[in-house]
């Protein structure tokens, strides 16, 4: 007797493929002051991570936050995440990775502040990122030119920050343990528990070569005084000479 035939459930379709772009094609407009400001930003936190596999900083990079959806993405200016490897990418695709940044720097300028204040920092909450923060180097819209922001439930509240006689600013981002400090204009980033500031690597270059050249100058200072101790002692050793008769 011929068995009747056992239907099986279809396979469910697979996923269209969908191309994440890593470039819009679109030059990256930015005053001297951004550029510089972005660059500090990017260099001492990725310098201050290296060590660390599970600590991945970029800069400029494409976040996309929703599978299927190339539309869905941000590109902060600066941005840290905790917990994920720290290996180079070419985009970051919050699905694959298991979460999105911890903590975002906007260097922001009055051309870009809808988009910093408005859907960037929707963007933010949505993802979970713990601290967002906005510098305006050169105090086009922000007043004070540093602005903190917690994320508490799905909102941010502001850090409160601190302010001395002489204008500098300074805030606590604890998901860093580090401090971002305003002075003259310049944002600089320095450790919470020792209050040392962090350089750019131009700044720690200059500072290798002054030590050399201090190091070398006192070798030489050395070397001289070294010589002029075994002259004299050269000079007390020799026989006195013979009186004339």
């Amino acid at each position: 007797m011929k068995r009747p035939a056992v239907s099986r459930p279809a396979a469910p379709p697979r996923p269209a493929a969908f191309d994440y772009p890593d470039s819009d094609g679109q030059p990256i407009a930015e005053t001297d002051f951004q550029r510089k400001a972005l660059w500090y930003a990017n260099d001492v936190l990725a310098r201050r991570y290296r060590d660390h596999p599970d600590v991945y900083v970029s800069a400029n990079l494409f976040v996309y936050y929703e599978e299927g959806d190339p539309r869905a993405v941000v590109a902060p200016d600066v941005f840290v995440v905790l917990g994920v490897a720290g290996h180079d990418r070419r985009t970051y695709k919050v699905w694959e990775e298991g979460k999105g940044p911890d903590f975002v720097l906007e260097v922001t300028s009055r051309s870009t502040r809808a988009t910093d204040q408005g859907s960037k920092r929707r963007v933010y909450a949505k993802l979970g990122v713990s601290e967002y923060w906005r510098f305006d180097p050169t105090g086009d819209y922000l007043d004070p030119p540093l602005v903190g922001e917690r994320l508490e439930g799905d909102r941010y509240v502001r850090l409160p920050l601190d302010s001395s006689r002489e204008g500098s600013l300074a805030g606590r981002s604890t998901v860093l343990g580090l401090d971002l400090t305003v002075a003259q204009g310049r944002l600089r980033f320095r450790d919470s528990a020792t209050g040392e500031a962090l350089p750019a690597s131009d700044e720690l270059e200059r500072r290798v070569v002054q030590e050399t050249r201090a190091r070398e100058a006192a070798e030489a200072r050395a070397a001289r005084m070294e010589a002029r101790l075994r002259a004299l002692q050269d000079l007390s050793s020799d026989p006195p000479g013979r009186a004339i008769e």
